[in-house]
């Protein structure tokens, strides 16, 4: 239920105003404490609980309102309104209604001003302070939303990026990023919002790199064993077209003539990572991998891998892992990865992804020019 920037009534700002705790409509609401996300800005918000008995009637809308104010500019306040519509509820429904809301801060110290109201104009209402704040290790991290900023959380992960200045001062570089779209949990029945977000923050972090002047992509899906979406050498990624065809996925779905096919996933993977590595005068600079982990009965066999000579652009695998001490040893694509002398990095935490990309891009630079195709550590 993202929140969205809006025009105030009086009545709500004089509540807001006189930061009156009030519960007349009842209410519990929880502070969510700012973290950051992959798309590199902080996340923060709340969570608040109604009893279904309060709500009872033919039907009801709920308007939440909120305040923020960033303690270094108590000028720049910014409002958002959230609207929620309540069906019919019987009179002896027990139990409360859940309901939550975000919005996206930069670092610095908020002060926020919260209220709920009904139809009837029954209020309930709130305050509380955050901070956001990156730990000093981390302070050299560039975040995608400027300090003591206040914004909508975006609902769209795949809307198309701004334009971005490209570096002409020297030739830009030509990157294949290959996707793994796949949840963390292999028997998942549907792809979870925080493995989409990461996912997307990762390609969208190589879409805004100024050295990178052609993009190709290619977007698979191992549960399903399909090549899902394509670009080839294009100026920019297309995120809405590659969202659309991620609407597509059905996980825990494969053709019906793959199943009688004994090793068919690593035989999938490995038409794929022999047909996307094929030398091409005009290939890649570099080859990117990215994705959660492929753990396979079967590994990809050398043979193949050893058919493909040596590679004449350096290879990177971002392994994306909110878990590594789960399955702390190498998947397929890794061991791949390793056979191909390439290199593996392993995405946890959000400072992970900003760090990381800032090697890789340093490793690919001095391969371009340099003429050192060896990614291998």
């Amino acid at each position: 239920m993202p929140g969205g920037m809006f025009r105030v009534f009086t009545s709500d700002a004089a509540i807001l105003e006189s930061q009156e705790i009030r519960k007349d409509l009842p209410c519990n609401v929880f502070p969510v404490k700012p973290t950051l996300g992959f798309d590199l800005k902080f996340h923060s918000g709340y969570s608040v609980n109604i009893p279904l008995k309060e709500l009872a009637g033919d039907g009801n809308q709920l308007t939440m309102i909120f305040r923020v104010t960033p303690d270094a500019h108590p000028d720049d306040q910014v409002y958002l309104s959230q609207r929620m519509s309540v069906p019919n509820i019987p009179d002896d429904a027990r139990g409360d209604a859940a309901l939550q809301g975000e919005f996206d801060v930069g670092e610095g110290k908020y002060h926020v001003d919260w209220l709920m109201r009904d139809r009837s104009e029954h209020v309930c209402s709130s305050n509380w302070e955050i901070e956001a704040a990156l730990p000093p290790k981390d302070k050299e991290m560039a975040l995608d939303i400027a300090a003591h900023t206040v914004e909508p959380t975006d609902a769209e992960p795949f809307k198309q990026e701004p334009p971005v200045q490209r570096d002409h001062g020297s030739a830009p570089l030509n990157v294949k990023v290959m996707v793994n779209f796949a949840p963390q949990n292999a028997y998942s029945a549907s792809m979870q919002p925080i493995d989409t977000n990461a996912l997307v923050s990762i390609l969208r972090n190589i879409a805004r790199e100024p050295r990178i002047g052609r993009f190709s992509v290619v977007a698979f899906n191992m549960q399903e064993q399909r090549v899902i979406y394509r670009q080839n050498s294009e100026p920019q990624i297309d995120f809405p077209a590659l969202g659309e065809a991620l609407h597509g996925i059905s996980l825990g779905t494969v053709d019906f003539k793959k199943l009688g096919q004994k090793h068919s996933d690593s035989e999938f993977l490995t038409n794929l990572i022999t047909s996307e590595f094929k030398d091409d005068p005009e290939g890649p600079d570099a080859v990117i991998i990215a994705g959660p982990k492929v753990m396979l009965d079967d590994s990809i066999p050398q043979e193949p891998l050893r058919q493909m000579g040596d590679l004449h652009f350096p290879l990177f695998y971002m392994n994306y892992n909110l878990n590594p001490q789960a399955a702390p040893w190498r998947d397929a694509i890794g061991n791949a990865v390793k056979y191909l002398k390439g290199a593996e990095y392993t995405i946890t935490r959000p400072r992970d992804l900003f760090f990381v990309w800032s090697e890789i891009m340093g490793r690919i630079v001095k391969s371009k020019f340099n003429g050192t195709a060896s990614a291998s550590q």
